[in-house]
């Protein structure tokens, strides 16, 4: 089960993802996070996966869908705090040359 908080700090929308993000999960998260975009505007959004247990493909659309949301809104986007098996699978797909990754603070 995947579960979504957001915090605001300093001009940007901090979304946190807990638990497995999967196919049963992504299309939700995208939703959600997307949803909160309009009641929170801001100029960054961090994506914070420091609480991923688990992280399929799906994770890599997830990502790379709202890398472009924020990309068409003019927003910056970060990957924050992937633990190591998402970090594997962002590492192959190549997404650390496209887009920000930092480690969890």
């Amino acid at each position: 089960m995947l579960h979504i908080t957001q915090a605001e700090h300093s001009g940007a929308l901090i979304v946190a993802l807990t638990g497995d993000l999967d196919h049963h999960a992504a299309r939700a998260a995208i939703e959600q996070i997307e949803d909160l975009l309009v009641l929170y505007p801001c100029e960054k959004l961090v994506l914070d996966l420091s609480g991923l247990t688990f992280m399929d493909s799906s994770g890599l659309a997830v990502v790379l869908h709202l890398h472009r949301t924020c990309a068409r809104g003019g927003r910056e986007f970060v990957v924050r705090g992937a633990p190591p098996q998402p970090m594997r699978v962002f590492e192959a797909s190549g997404l650390p040359q496209v887009m920000v990754f930092e480690r969890g603070e």
